[in-house]
């Protein structure tokens, strides 16, 4: 399945055909996909307890995957997807511009690129007991210093 969440799908067939909207939810299994504001159905809640009120809920239902394709973000056409291989990593790919489709892998490359320009080194973090414990064995090693230097017990 080449749709992932948050994808911006155009709908290619059916009655919303031409309905642009974000995936909600994907069931690969299945081969279904939730669209925002497309396929409108009406379900009918009783009310189960005394305080509440009897209501019909209008959600969005499942489609099939194959009446949608994904919208490029950079090119604003819809377009098949395509597989490419980036720096070791499979990722989805506009067929028409090139474009990487993966939202996520982009922001894990640029924050990559930029932690590869500072080449500084971390700096060592210490448990807040040990350096006070650190503390107190040099204030011991300095007053038994100075004690066999005065030659005072």
């Amino acid at each position: 399945m080449n749709v992932k969440v948050n994808d911006n799908v155009l709908v290619i067939t059916g009655k919303y055909k031409g309905k642009q909207g974000k995936v909600l939810a994907t069931y690969p299994k299945a081969g279904r996909v939730i669209v925002e504001g497309v396929n409108l159905v009406h379900k009918h809640e009783k009310a189960r307890k005394a305080n509440e009120s009897s209501r019909i809920v209008t959600e969005e239902g499942a489609i099939d995957v194959s009446n949608v394709m994904v919208v490029c973000d950079k090119c604003s056409a819809a377009t098949r997807v395509a597989h490419s291989e980036v720096n070791g990593k499979k990722v989805r790919v506009c067929k028409k511009c090139g474009n990487v489709l993966d939202k996520a892998y982009v922001k894990k490359s640029k924050a990559k690129a930029a932690e590869e320009e500072k080449t500084e080194a971390p700096k060592k973090r210490t448990r807040k007991r040990s350096a006070k414990n650190a503390e107190a064995q040099a204030e011991e090693n300095t007053v038994e210093s100075t004690s066999a230097v005065t030659g005072e017990e």
